[in-house]
Protein backbone atom coordinates (compact mmCIF):
# COMPACT_ATOMS: atom_id res chain seq x y z
CA UNK A 1 0.00 0.00 0.00
CA UNK A 2 1.34 3.27 -1.04
CA UNK A 3 1.35 5.51 1.79
CA UNK A 4 3.05 9.10 3.09
CA UNK A 5 3.60 9.70 6.71
CA UNK A 6 4.66 13.44 7.79
CA UNK A 7 6.01 14.29 10.94
CA UNK A 8 8.36 16.47 12.94
CA UNK A 9 5.23 19.50 13.49
CA UNK A 10 4.44 21.03 17.16
CA UNK A 11 4.58 24.23 18.99
CA UNK A 12 7.56 26.31 18.33
CA UNK A 13 8.48 30.30 19.27
CA UNK A 14 8.45 32.88 16.84
CA UNK A 15 11.99 32.62 15.46
CA UNK A 16 11.99 29.21 15.99
CA UNK A 17 12.98 26.59 13.77
CA UNK A 18 11.17 22.50 13.06
CA UNK A 19 12.08 20.02 10.41
CA UNK A 20 9.15 17.91 8.63
CA UNK A 21 9.48 14.69 7.53
CA UNK A 22 8.03 13.14 5.18
CA UNK A 23 8.52 8.91 5.05
CA UNK A 24 7.21 6.72 1.79
CA UNK A 25 6.11 3.47 2.60
CA UNK A 26 5.30 1.09 -0.35
CA UNK A 27 7.44 3.06 -2.81
CA UNK A 28 10.64 4.76 -4.01
CA UNK A 29 10.62 8.66 -3.10
CA UNK A 30 13.45 8.85 -5.06
CA UNK A 31 11.16 8.18 -8.68
CA UNK A 32 9.27 11.38 -7.99
CA UNK A 33 8.59 15.02 -7.30
CA UNK A 34 7.46 15.73 -3.39
CA UNK A 35 5.37 18.89 -2.91
CA UNK A 36 4.73 20.41 0.68
CA UNK A 37 1.46 22.11 1.34
CA UNK A 38 -0.03 23.54 3.98
CA UNK A 39 -3.73 24.99 5.15
CA UNK A 40 -4.70 27.38 7.80
CA UNK A 41 -7.74 27.30 9.88
CA UNK A 42 -10.12 29.36 7.39
CA UNK A 43 -7.85 28.93 4.74
CA UNK A 44 -7.45 27.17 1.27
CA UNK A 45 -4.49 24.35 1.10
CA UNK A 46 -1.44 26.30 -0.25
CA UNK A 47 1.75 25.18 -2.16
CA UNK A 48 4.91 25.77 0.00
CA UNK A 49 7.52 23.34 -1.69
CA UNK A 50 8.52 21.30 -3.71
CA UNK A 51 11.57 18.93 -4.86
CA UNK A 52 11.99 17.30 -7.99
CA UNK A 53 12.96 13.18 -8.11
CA UNK A 54 16.49 13.57 -8.14
CA UNK A 55 16.22 16.60 -5.87
CA UNK A 56 18.86 18.96 -7.83
CA UNK A 57 15.70 21.49 -8.44
CA UNK A 58 13.72 23.08 -5.61
CA UNK A 59 10.45 25.57 -5.62
CA UNK A 60 9.42 27.87 -2.82
CA UNK A 61 6.24 29.92 -2.60
CA UNK A 62 7.51 33.47 -1.91
CA UNK A 63 5.80 33.54 1.25
CA UNK A 64 8.44 31.23 2.65
CA UNK A 65 11.58 31.65 0.33
CA UNK A 66 14.83 32.05 2.02
CA UNK A 67 13.64 30.40 5.17
CA UNK A 68 12.11 26.99 3.93
CA UNK A 69 14.58 24.48 2.50
CA UNK A 70 12.97 21.16 1.37
CA UNK A 71 16.01 18.27 0.75
CA UNK A 72 15.38 14.17 0.11
CA UNK A 73 17.23 11.20 2.01
CA UNK A 74 16.67 8.32 -0.75
CA UNK A 75 18.44 5.95 1.72
CA UNK A 76 15.40 6.75 4.54
CA UNK A 77 12.96 6.98 1.58
CA UNK A 78 12.40 10.34 3.46
CA UNK A 79 11.70 14.44 2.22
CA UNK A 80 12.35 16.79 4.68
CA UNK A 81 10.93 20.11 5.05
CA UNK A 82 13.65 22.34 7.13
CA UNK A 83 11.71 25.34 8.24
CA UNK A 84 13.61 28.62 10.04
CA UNK A 85 12.53 31.92 11.25
CA UNK A 86 8.81 30.83 11.41
CA UNK A 87 6.41 33.22 12.28
CA UNK A 88 2.38 33.05 13.21
CA UNK A 89 1.46 33.12 9.97
CA UNK A 90 3.20 29.87 9.30
CA UNK A 91 0.75 28.13 11.43
CA UNK A 92 -1.06 25.59 9.65
CA UNK A 93 -1.57 21.98 9.34
CA UNK A 94 1.32 20.69 6.52
CA UNK A 95 1.39 18.26 4.25
CA UNK A 96 3.06 16.35 1.67
CA UNK A 97 2.21 15.34 -1.48
CA UNK A 98 3.08 12.72 -4.30
CA UNK A 99 1.72 11.95 -7.93
CA UNK A 100 1.86 8.64 -8.66
CA UNK A 101 0.88 7.27 -11.94
CA UNK A 102 -2.04 9.76 -12.22
CA UNK A 103 -2.92 9.78 -8.52
CA UNK A 104 -2.82 11.72 -6.03
CA UNK A 105 -0.94 10.80 -2.74
CA UNK A 106 -1.55 13.03 0.40
CA UNK A 107 -0.16 12.29 3.75
CA UNK A 108 -2.23 12.73 7.38
CA UNK A 109 -0.50 16.01 8.15
CA UNK A 110 1.40 17.60 10.90
CA UNK A 111 0.12 20.48 13.03
CA UNK A 112 2.50 23.86 13.05
CA UNK A 113 1.98 26.18 15.86
CA UNK A 114 4.04 29.17 15.86
CA UNK A 115 2.88 31.00 19.18
CA UNK A 116 4.72 32.95 22.08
Amino acid sequence: QLKLVESGGGLVQPGGSLRLSCAASGFPLRHYAIGWFRQAPGKEREGVACIDSSGDTTNYADSVKGRFTTSRDSAKNTVYLQMNSLKPEDTAVYYCYARISLNAYWGQGTQVTVSS
